[in-house]
């Protein structure tokens, strides 16, 4: 195991943005009526879930424990978030709007982690793979709008 404070950190970094993904997902599919949406939100939520696994798995080899994960308080905010966000609206065009928005949130950060992070090529590699999941996210999300 060797510590490495840039690797840690941006595999903590984009584990929480998986765990957000994977939450905003859960919340919202309970509200979600049209099927097609609910598949791409099945097949992203996996998506996300997999990134996950990959962060656990690298993780050892730079630190000791596990990765950092959304907080409670964050969790509670991101339900919160939604439920206010939809209590007038579930239309299938909001949902995907709410998601475009925390989508995108995703991309910017893990762009940042690509350009201002000096990591290895194991974990630049997760990092793009995320990136462009999550690219790949908007643009079946948009087509919801």
């Amino acid at each position: 195991m060797k510590e490495e404070k840039n690797e840690v950190n941006v595999l903590d970094e984009l584990n929480k943005g998986a765990c957000m993904g994977q939450d905003a997902i859960h919340f919202v599919l309970e509200k979600v009526e049209d099927e097609a949406l609910r598949k791409e939100l099945t097949t992203q939520y996996e998506k996300y879930r997999e990134i996950s696994q990959k962060i656990h798995k690298l993780y050892p080899e730079y630190t000791e424990g596990s990765p950092h994960e959304t907080s409670t308080m964050n969790k509670v905010m991101t339900w919160y978030g939604i439920e206010m966000k939809t209590f007038t609206d579930k239309s299938t065009s909001k949902i995907a709007e709410l998601l475009l928005q925390g989508t995108n949130m995703g991309i910017i950060e893990g762009r940042k982690l690509l350009n201002h992070k000096q990591t290895d090529e194991n974990i630049k590699q997760l990092v793009q793979e995320y990136v462009d999941m999550q690219e790949d996210a908007v643009d079946s999300l948009k087509t919801f709008l």
